[in-house]
């Protein structure tokens, strides 16, 4: 994990078929990735996202949205 990505662990994905995942961006704080969040559901309104908190452990803390 590089220095930016553990300065910027809040996660937001857009969720794929077959279990995969795209990254749109990264956030320092959670208030912020969950404001850019609604704007993508807004947006994006037949999509659907997840914020994670990637602790660099290859382990996630998942919440999906719709």
């Amino acid at each position: 994990m590089s220095y930016q990505q553990q300065l910027t662990p809040w996660v937001i994905h857009k969720l794929l078929p077959n279990l995969k995942h795209l990254t749109i961006i990264r956030f320092r704080r959670r208030p912020d990735a969950e404001a850019y969040l609604k704007v993508l559901i807004q947006s994006q309104p037949y999509s659907q996202f997840a914020i994670t908190f990637d602790s660099g452990e290859g382990s996630f803390a998942t919440q999906a949205e719709a």
